[in-house]
């Protein structure tokens, strides 16, 4: 059987909404959903071998169970033939959710849970999750258009190459177009954001690099096109500021693909500066993939 789709459930507003997504994403995938709650209690002393939790048997736990309960009847509304299970685990939120990813399909998560400070635009779930998780992270923001299409920010780089299979094979499910979108300044040129302005800055043949960029982009959609024939890509090379550029490519869509880190990233980088704007201001939800790196 194929691993599971599976979400963090913690009874705020922002986890139910993932639940629904979740649902949604485990019946487009024909696979389970995984309900996962997990409480900050963990034993002082560990056997070892042990694995940094235990199963939860502590007075919340029938309070969290009741949460999994009310998730589990709503994800049953929204894809009545999938199969569900639900998970209570005593431990670091962090750790547990980090472990559940590494035998799971997708993760989904909302973009704050009930940890989250006043003012905060993204959880320290969602960061964490993008940033060490061991499948695709779908964190759940913004207002999507459900017949938008699915968004890929498209860098080029060998650690990308996951993501545009992600988007290719998402759009494949969801029956929507792909809109491969990938933005270049004369920053690309060093293939990272140094000072000075990337829309003046001189380059010895803006030309040739915007040619090249664009090679790039035609190429990388060819490649994976032919999995997915049945996917209509439209192409968009952008000259501007990468983030801003990504973000407002965004509206109108119903979801977004990153990598977790791109080519402009620095050696030992988990989480990317494109990925973690888009986490934060991306006007639809936002799947972050991680490379192979």
């Amino acid at each position: 059987m194929s691993e599971p789709v599976f979400v963090g459930v913690d009874g705020s507003a922002s986890s139910l909404g993932a639940v629904d997504v979740a649902a949604r994403e485990a019946h487009l995938r024909r696979v389970g959903l995984r309900l996962v709650h997990a409480f900050g209690h963990r034993p002082v002393h560990l056997p070892a071998g042990a694995p940094p939790w235990s199963p939860g048997d502590h007075g919340l736990e029938p309070m969290a169970r009741g949460a999994l309960a009310a998730a589990e009847e709503q994800a049953h509304a929204i894809a009545p033939d999938i199969e569900i299970t639900r998970s209570v685990v005593a431990g670091e939120a962090l750790e547990v959710l980090e472990i559940e990813s590494r035998s799971a399909s997708l993760a989904v998560v909302g973009s704050r849970g009930l940890g989250s400070f006043a003012g905060l635009l993204l959880g320290s779930t969602a960061v964490h999750l993008a940033a060490h998780g061991r499948c695709p992270l779908l964190v759940v923001r913004g207002r999507p258009d459900p017949a938008g299409p699915v968004v890929l920010a498209l860098d080029g780089s060998e650690a990308g190459e996951a993501a545009v299979e992600f988007a290719f094979a998402e759009a494949a499910l969801r029956g929507a177009p792909l809109v491969a979108v990938h933005v270049w300044n004369t920053w690309s040129e060093r293939a990272y954001e140094g000072p000075g302005d990337p829309l003046t800055a001189v380059v010895a043949d803006a030309d040739h690099l915007r040619e090249a960029e664009q090679q790039l982009l035609d190429e990388t959609v060819a490649t994976w096109h032919k999995d997915f024939p049945q996917v209509a890509v439209e192409r968009r090379l952008v000259r501007s500021r990468i983030r801003p550029a990504l973000i407002d490519a965004t509206q109108g869509a119903q979801l977004v693909v990153a990598g977790a880190r791109g080519r402009g990233g620095f050696t030992g980088l988990l989480l990317g500066s494109v990925s973690q704007a888009l986490l934060h201001h991306a006007h639809c939800p936002v799947v972050v993939v991680r490379g192979k790196e």
